[in-house]
């Protein structure tokens, strides 16, 4: 029998809630924390989450707080699910908690606008030594809906320490959700959030009544900037063909679940994108990860063509199929990686 850990997630949208209720089905003592108190109360009380899990029944062991000390004090691991945009907040306010031994996974997936930071570098940036080394991302193909639905899903953990990825392994791994151990967290958060970019890409070409070869080339172009970034920024070539990589990315672009990929066929149908977003609920961090990922891409002067025409069609208002025909008629170069 394993060992039970006191767990705190923090962050309840779909996959929030849906890791929460994972881990308390599987026996450990989880509470979950969410922003709304509205939230917190009609999950204690329903034991659902209306808003961001509609339809899926919650366990009866799990508990939910809107307080964020009772999340994370006395935790000996701590989940952060939050948008990638408020990661820096949340973590600052939830540091003076944090017990020194504590685990730190976070499965958010983006690139900090202001900073360009990838998450792990805000974390490491805000946590002290002892707690950066116990830092880990968790990333890989994995629709919530489809996780709460105990359906077999494959992710990756990605640590700079082997002990502390092979504990969150053993901590998340199910019957029906199996993590795999892996020491690139750069490659593995990369994959997570260049691949919502390649969704929206995905998505426009959906949008505008392409069929199949353009979405296959859009994939496999992606995986090539993904790849391109991710060596520029130290990461192993080989993440990219893995799980956090063209996992993930054919996963957020051919899914019918992908937030990402349905913002890009209503860009590609004609709608504007205020628009788009004034309808959702929930966060696609795509939109706000083009423009950070486009700006690391020219601090750093890798090509990544895909990515520039989504940033201008999301943000220069450029018409989404003279973008598709830009980039058809680049200037002609061997296939590279």
């Amino acid at each position: 029998m394993e060992m039970q850990e006191n767990i705190g997630v923090i962050g309840a949208g779909s996959w929030g809630t849906t890791l929460a209720d994972l881990l308390a089905k599987k026996g450990h003592n989880v509470t979950l924390w969410a922003y709304e108190p509205e939230l917190v109360e009609e999950m204690t009380q329903t034991r659902s989450n209306s808003l961001f899990l509609p339809g899926i029944s919650l366990s009866p062991e799990l508990k939910f707080t809107n307080v964020l000390q009772e999340a994370v004090a006395g935790k000996t691991v701590l989940l952060f699910v939050v948008p990638s945009q408020v990661t820096r907040s949340v973590i600052k306010s939830a540091l003076p908690f944090i017990s020194g031994s504590a685990l730190i996974v976070s499965a958010s997936k983006g690139i900090e606008l202001d900073t360009l930071k990838t998450v792990s570098q805000i974390y490491e940036e805000i946590l002290p030594q002892e707690l950066s080394a116990n830092f880990s991302a968790l990333s890989g193909p994995s629709f919530a809906r489809e996780v709460a639905q105990e359906m077999p899903t494959a992710v990756a953990v990605a640590s700079g320490r082997q002990d502390v990825a092979k504990h969150v392994q053993h901590t998340f791994t199910t019957r029906f959700f199996r993590v795999y151990t892996n020491d690139d967290v750069t490659g593995v958060e990369l994959g997570g959030a260049i691949k919502n970019v390649i969704a929206i890409a995905a998505g426009i070409s959906d949008g505008l009544g392409f069929g199949h070869n353009t979405r296959a080339a859009l994939i496999t172009r992606g995986l090539a900037e993904m790849t391109r970034l991710g060596r520029a920024m130290g990461a192993q070539t080989a993440t990219f063909a893995g799980l956090a990589g063209i996992g993930d990315l054919v996963l957020t672009c051919t899914g019918d679940l992908s937030r990402n990929r349905s913002v890009g066929i209503k860009l590609g149908e004609g709608r504007r994108l205020a628009e788009i977003l004034g309808e959702m609920r929930m966060v696609a961090e795509g939109v706000k990860t083009t423009e950070s990922a486009y700006n690391l891409a020219s601090r750093l002067k890798v090509e990544m063509p895909i990515t520039e025409k989504v940033y201008q069609v999301l943000y220069k208002d450029k018409p989404a199929r003279e973008a598709v025909l830009e980039l058809m008629t680049r200037d002609l170069k061997a296939e590279d990686f």
